[in-house]
C-alpha cells in the first residue's frame, strides 16, 4: 500500500485552490464523469454533459479510491472538506463531506467558490469546532484561518474519505473526479484521479 503521505500530496493538489482558478500555466479545471477508457497515460472521461474529455495523466500519477463513511464518523477536531449550497432558509447545506486523512490536515484551508452543482456552491476546508444535532440534520461548526462557517448536514449527504488505490479502478463505466490543469491549447493534464471503489462514487 502507498504511504499516507501520497494521499496528502494528492489531496493538496485536488483542494488547494478554488474551482476554475487561474495559474501561470493555465486554468485549474474539475472533470466529473465516467471512464470511457484508459489508453496508456490518457484517460478518456464521459462528462455529465458534452463530448468526451481526454485527460493526460502525468508520469507516476496517483489514484485515490473513495471509501464510504457515516455522519457519526464526523468527530470534533476532524479536518474536513464540505461542498455546500445555500438553501431556501439562507443556510449552507452540505452536498458532501470529505473527512481528510490526518496527514492531509490543513489542505486547502478556507472557504471559497466551488462548482459541484450550481453557481452558489462553496467548498469549506476547515476543522470541526462543534457539532450540534437537530431533528433531521447535524450542524457542523467549521473553523479555518480567518473565519468560520456553520453547515447543515442531512442524512442524505454523502460522507467519505480516500485511500490509496491503483489504475485497476479506472475501468470503463467507473465514476471519476479529476482536478487538472487546462492549458492554453485546451489540453488537460492531471496528476491524480479520484475513482469509484466498491460502488462508492466520488461525491465532490
Amino acid at each position: 500500500m502507498k504511504p499516507i503521505s501520497l494521499i496528502a500530496g494528492a489531496l493538496i493538489a485536488l483542494y488547494t485552490l478554488p474551482a476554475l482558478a487561474q495559474t501561470p500555466q493555465g486554468t485549474l479545471t474539475n472533470v466529473r464523469g465516467t471512464v470511457v477508457k484508459l489508453d496508456g497515460q490518457t484517460l478518456l472521461v464521459k462528462p455529465r454533459k458534452g463530448a468526451d474529455v481526454p485527460v493526460a495523466l502525468a508520469s507516476g500519477y496517483a489514484v485515490l479510491g473513495v471509501v464510504k463513511l457515516k455522519r457519526i464518523d464526523i468527530k470534533q477536531g476532524d479536518f474536513v472538506g464540505v461542498a455546500a449550497a445555500p438553501g431556501k432558509d439562507g443556510k449552507l447545506h452540505a452536498q458532501e463531506v470529505l473527512i481528510f486523512p490526518e496527514a492531509a490536515r490543513g489542505t486547502g484551508e478556507g472557504h471559497y467558490a466551488w462548482d459541484l452543482r450550481g453557481k452558489g456552491d462553496t467548498m469549506t476546508n476547515a476543522s470541526v469546532s462543534g457539532i450540534v444535532s437537530e431533528a433531521r440534520s447535524q450542524v457542523l461548526k467549521l473553523s479555518y484561518k480567518g473565519g468560520e462557517q456553520e453547515i447543515m448536514v442531512s442524512s442524505r449527504a454523502p460522507v467519505v474519505t480516500f485511500k490509496p488505490a491503483d489504475a485497476s479502478l479506472l475501468k470503463p463505466g467507473a465514476a471519476v473526479f479529476v482536478r487538472g490543469l487546462k492549458k492554453p491549447d485546451g489540453t488537460i493534464v492531471a496528476q491524480r484521479v479520484v475513482a469509484e471503489q466498491n460502488g462508492v462514487k466520488p461525491p465532490m
